[in-house]
């Protein structure tokens, strides 16, 4: 997959394709589909959406003002626009559209895998599994939540709770930057856990739940270190899919 996939990728130079999927830009043209997916499902479903998303409702109610034709003639805007781009880019050898295939491929292997590697480890430490019941709001909503998760959870747990604060932290504290990491990424991971019992659609507090979802943020933002924010968030989309809707 990487020899055949490496490309100009927007900053010069030929790189493999395992180096232009961690490329801050290329992630943001990644990313589109899942937000562009989300948000027509925002649409379909009345309203749901995930309950870390940081862009809709403002979205919808400041910007468009509550419009939601004006909203989804605007996103499909955006989507026949970045097939034209993308078309363009590919004719000029700027970026590979193939790339969505590899990234979405990684999530799926991934995603398959996460499960049973974070079962198999809760059971080596004695923790009973659970039976886990599905999000009860049909099939296309839970569609939709799970590609709103692995979008918005991506962004605000990988990205602004270790990512960010990590590259600022290491600024001022080179010495301490493995420390730092190691911190964030586990405090992260607990907010992402405690986060699904919160509000009155959280879901009702387990000890194995709590651990399940914690060590699943812990992948993740192994995950995120390894191959960036786009491939963390298309495996997190994809483990929800088969959770939630297969």
């Amino acid at each position: 997959m990487g020899a055949t996939m490496a490309t100009e990728a927007l900053a010069g130079g030929k790189r493999s394709y395992w180096q232009v999927t961690k490329d801050p830009q290329v992630i943001l043209i990644l990313l589109l589909p899942l937000f562009l997916i989300y948000s027509v499902g925002i649409l379909a479903t009345g309203g749901v959406r995930n309950g870390v998303d940081l862009v809709s409702d403002f979205l919808r109610g400041t910007i468009f003002r509550g419009s939601d034709l004006a909203y989804g003639i605007t996103m499909l805007a955006a989507l026949i626009a970045m097939i034209f781009v993308l078309a363009k880019w590919r004719e000029k050898r700027i970026f590979d559209p193939k790339i969505y295939l590899g990234v979405i491929l990684e999530g799926v292997i991934y995603g398959s895998l996460l499960g049973t590697i974070v079962v198999r480890f809760l059971s080596i430490l004695g923790v009973s599994a659970l039976a886990a019941g599905k999000a009860g709001c049909g099939v296309f909503c839970n569609f939709t939540l799970s590609i709103g998760a692995g979008l918005w959870e991506e962004i605000v747990f990988r990205l602004l709770l270790i990512g960010l604060p990590a590259f600022l932290l290491a600024k001022l504290y080179p010495e301490r930057k493995k420390r730092i990491t190691i911190v964030l990424i586990l405090v992260s991971s607990l907010i992402f856990s405690a986060v699904h019992y919160l509000g009155s659609l959280g879901d009702a507090f387990t000890l194995y739940s709590f651990l399940f979802r914690f060590f699943c943020g812990l992948l993740f933002a192994l995950l995120y270190y390894w191959r960036g924010l786009a491939v963390s968030a298309y495996t997190h989309a994809a483990y929800d899919v088969m959770v939630l809707v297969f």
